[in-house]
């Protein structure tokens, strides 16, 4: 999610110098289903081009359609959209649209917050109603305290009937990845593609550069003796793609100090019961926890065979790993998918 609202509050600064207006679009509440949930959002520009989404592309266009008079008259409104008559989702969307003004102060504090991986908190005020008019809109709450809204039309002080959608944004999901291989860089592309903020470490000796990961948000040259790692507790993934068992023991020598969530280590299933047996030579003590967070082979066994395929196998078992889920086809799902 909050790779989605930087992608917003980015274009919106983009839109801003260029003299045009926005407003966004938050889902609020949902009755029954749909194909996301509540508090996905989408930026949409004075000139009706539009950033994110809140639907799997059914919806958009109404809202963009419904979000002309907040650009005619700056005053936010609640609409509502039936999906059962429409998508087949057997749910109805509420959707809040207000004005959206970032300010240059704003701006910058979104940036610290990013920079340091701290949650934000958004909520939403509305009423539950369609074509319905009222002091409705966003506040955003950064872990300083400091609050920030969007509109001079909207007063989150003011005490009125109306409903909240509370929403925390945890940074965005970290990936560290340990090679500089081809197949670094396959596994580089797949994961930016779903937002994760990824960090590359390569060889000391040979050091690659940004450029050489498209999508990475670091590259650095290192080794497993002199590498520190920060803040790898939570909503981080490391994978280790070295080609070589010495570097690749080395390095997960170096996280036993850590406790990372998954670690998942390229190569063969017969050098598992090897690792794990050097790993007690060099640390006695390790405990059971860590072994359990080692993901060796690296992947979800679905038949992939290229880098590209591979790549999409790690990200797939990282998904399971840290949102608890086993991995199944979902036609032998009964009920709803995201419960």
């Amino acid at each position: 999610m909050n790779h989605e609202l930087k992608e917003i509050i980015n274009q919106a600064a983009i839109n801003q110098q260029k003299g045009l207006k926005n407003v966004l679009a938050t889902v609020v509440h949902l009755k029954g289903s749909s194909y996301r949930k509540p508090g996905v959002r989408m930026l949409i520009s004075e000139d009706l081009n539009s950033v994110g989404a809140v639907s799997g592309g059914c919806v958009e266009k109404e809202i963009i359609h419904r979000a002309k008079s907040v650009f005619a008259d700056n005053k936010p409104k609640m609409i509502t959209y039936d999906g059962r008559y429409k998508l087949g989702c057997e749910g109805i969307l509420y959707v809040l649209i207000e004005p959206f003004l970032v300010s240059d102060a704003f701006l910058n504090h979104f940036s610290k917050v990013n920079d340091n991986r701290e949650t934000i908190k958004i909520e939403s005020y509305f009423t539950a109603e369609n074509e319905a008019f009222g002091n409705f809109g966003s506040v955003i709450t950064f872990e300083n305290k400091e609050q920030f809204i969007f509109s001079d039309f909207f007063n989150y002080q003011q005490k009125n009937e109306v409903a909240i959608f509370s929403q925390i944004i945890q940074p965005s999901f970290r990936l560290i990845i340990i090679g500089g291989e081809h197949d670094a860089v396959k596994l580089c592309k797949v994961a930016a593609t779903l937002g994760w903020e990824i960090d590359v470490i390569t060889c000391v000796k040979d050091s690659k550069q940004i450029k050489d990961f498209p999508g990475a948000n670091s590259v650095n040259g290192d080794s497993p003796e002199s590498i520190q790692f920060k803040n790898i507790e939570e909503n981080t993934a490391i994978v280790i793609m070295n080609h070589s068992y010495v570097q690749d023991l080395k390095y997960v020598i170096k996280l036993s100090e850590y406790r990372p969530k998954y670690i998942g280590i390229l190569g063969a299933p017969n050098r598992r019961e090897r690792l794990f047996n050097e790993l007690f030579e060099f640390v006695p003590d390790l405990s059971d926890e860590f072994l359990d967070n080692i993901y060796t082979p690296a992947g979800l066994h679905i038949g992939a065979q290229t880098p590209e395929e591979i790549a999409v196998s790690i990200v797939a078992e990282i998904l399971s790993v840290i949102r608890k889920k086993e991995p199944f086809s979902l036609r032998n799902l009964t009920g709803k998918i995201n419960n």
